[in-house]
């Protein structure tokens, strides 16, 4: 065999290998996980509403700040304010939080059931992952799951699935999709709960993240 010959097949032999390699991560990783990009950092949000139509006349926080359950962080001014009423006029923290959307504006007219501020518990946010409806099946709580969070770079976190959404995404689209005379089949997405261990770490929400379930 001369050296061009001995040369092709050392070169088709490390495509192989290569290929091979390929192949085994592929099914490695789709044997013993289920992985998606598609997942966010997320909370319970709490809101803070006007009870009655009023004037805003005052309103004591700002985003980031940190406000403990029932403190008085607004206030509205009404022209058929009575005594009695008085507790209507004010704007209360309903959980300990903190502030991540501040809505109202001093002197605005609000009516009842505007949100002003909205206020999230940071010690108990959670990853929400969508996953292909192809792929719940292989989901089950409690599985552990390696987490990656944009915010902190390549540093690994651990998780569990805490939750598995029992409605797919598309359920809660405020457009219909059905009634049209063509019908596109197409692959639904399930949201399920990923809780993590931060050992003390600030996530924000709404952030990107990853996740590799551990199926197997």
């Amino acid at each position: 065999m001369d050296k061009r010959k001995k040369m092709l097949v050392s070169v088709l032999a490390v495509m192989a290998v290569v290929m091979l390699s390929i192949v085994g991560y592929y099914v490695y990783n789709n044997t013993f996980y289920v992985s998606t990009e598609d997942a966010h950092v997320s909370g319970d949000i709490a809101k803070v509403n006007a009870q009655i139509q009023g004037k805003l006349v005052e309103l004591d926080v700002v985003e980031g700040e940190k406000v403990y359950k029932d403190q008085i962080i607004g206030r509205l001014e009404s022209p058929n304010q009575t005594d009695s009423g008085i507790e209507q006029t004010l704007l209360r923290a309903p959980i300990d939080g903190t502030v991540i959307k501040k809505q109202g504006v001093t002197g605005e007219i609000l009516s009842p059931g505007q949100t002003v501020v909205m206020v999230v518990d940071p010690s108990s946010l959670y990853l929400v992952a969508n996953i292909k409806e192809t792929q719940l099946n292989r989901i089950a709580l409690g599985q552990e799951v390696d987490v990656t969070l944009d915010q902190f770079g390549n540093q690994k976190w651990s998780g569990k699935v805490s939750l598995i959404g029992q409605a797919s995404n598309s359920t809660f689209s405020l457009i219909s999709t059905s009634g049209g005379s063509t019908f596109t089949k197409v692959v639904q997405n399930v949201p399920i709960r990923v809780t993590v261990d931060t050992n003390g770490a600030q996530l924000v929400q709404g952030t990107n993240a990853e996740v590799k379930i551990h199926v197997r």
